[in-house]
């Protein structure tokens, strides 16, 4: 007997996996993998499904990550805090901050678990969780045993880490330990958060002005579906870089460490017109181009479609190939979006 996976992901796609199966202890996740594994179905393990496309019916078994529990530590420098992969990351920053502790209000209103955000590395408004990540328990999924990987071993980079790559179906991340140092200096680089003065802005100012930014410009997928932001900001080399702000001198743009620069995706989107533009039940989102979104009952085929023909308009247009953000979920697991849309 199929369970629907409409309610298990933030697109609100319509889709069935053969099995459903709640684990709230790290042993319970590993039963569930072994059990698929035992009866020869795939598995996949799933936070809150808001950054995944269902390509089609999952033929396994989907195993809802619900390990729960905050612990915090203090000394005299930090906070270090150990959170479940299950808990909600936007609650778990409200709870920091009503605690007096900072240092994730720039991350508000992240959908998803504590447990997707190393895999992604999420980040917004000028920070990364690789700022404030201290170390991620993972489980071996074949054996049971727990290994902790410090933030190096984690092997984070723009919206990646070792989760997406040799950890991906062997490992699941179980815990998230995060240190927030006591000395607390405002990110205010991006947005309205340019207007704060950083001489005296508090934690709090920052987190209603992120989470204002999010509400007005962002769709909330409890009610439009989407998986936020689609597609990953291009980062280009350095010589490219200068050509394209010799052609583009407007364009919002931030230099990287190495010499490379990032792009804004959304803007480059918008440049082509897309805002609002719709194929079948999948359209980009009128306020923020680099939201597609679920407008009205639309089916994988049409997101697809629809981010394939962003793809294009945009790397026709600047020679800037997008790569979606969002994970792609085929029939036996995750396949690679970028093949999926070029």
């Amino acid at each position: 007997m199929s369970v629907s996976l409409k309610p298990f992901n933030t697109f609100h796609i319509q889709a069935q996996a053969a099995q459903l199966v709640y684990a709230q202890t790290t042993q319970q996740l590993v039963d569930a993998w072994k059990g698929a594994n035992v009866a020869g179905q795939p598995a996949l393990i799933l936070g809150e499904g808001s950054n995944v496309l269902f390509l089609e019916d999952f033929s396994g078994t989907v195993i809802l990550n619900r390990i729960s529990g905050i612990d915090i530590h203090e000394d005299e420098n930090a906070w270090r805090l150990h959170v479940g992969a299950g808990e909600n990351w936007h609650q778990l920053v409200e709870y920091t901050l009503a605690r007096g502790i900072a240092g994730l209000e720039n991350l508000a209103m992240i959908p998803g678990c504590t447990g997707a955000a190393p895999v992604q590395n999420i980040g917004a408004y000028g920070v990364e969780l690789s700022q404030v990540c201290e170390y991620v328990d993972c489980v071996a999924l074949a054996t049971g045993v727990v290994h902790r990987l410090s933030t190096q071993a984690c092997q984070f980079g723009y919206r990646d880490s070792i989760f997406k790559h040799s950890y991906q179906d062997s490992y699941a991340i179980v815990g998230v330990g995060l240190y927030l140092s006591k000395v607390w200096r405002p990110v205010l680089t991006y947005g309205d958060l340019t207007l704060l003065d950083a001489s005296n802005t508090t934690p709090r100012q920052v987190f209603d002005t992120v989470c204002h930014m999010r509400t007005t410009k962002l769709p909330n997928p409890a009610t439009i579906g989407n998986a936020g932001s689609f597609f990953k900001n291009p980062v280009i080399d350095a010589r490219q870089a200068a050509d394209f702000l010799h052609k583009h001198a407007c364009a919002p743009h931030y230099p990287q460490p190495d010499g490379s620069v990032k792009l804004a995706a959304g803007w480059l989107i918008d440049r082509c017109a897309l805002k609002g533009f719709r194929i079948g039940g999948a359209a980009v989102h009128c306020q923020q181009a680099l939201v597609l979104i679920n407008q009205e009952n639309a089916t994988s085929r049409d997101v697809v479609s629809l981010a394939r023909h962003v793809r294009h308009c945009v790397g026709e247009a600047f020679n800037v190939w997008l790569e979606p953000e969002v994970r792609f979920i085929g029939a036996q697991g995750e396949v690679s979006a970028v093949e999926t849309i070029a």
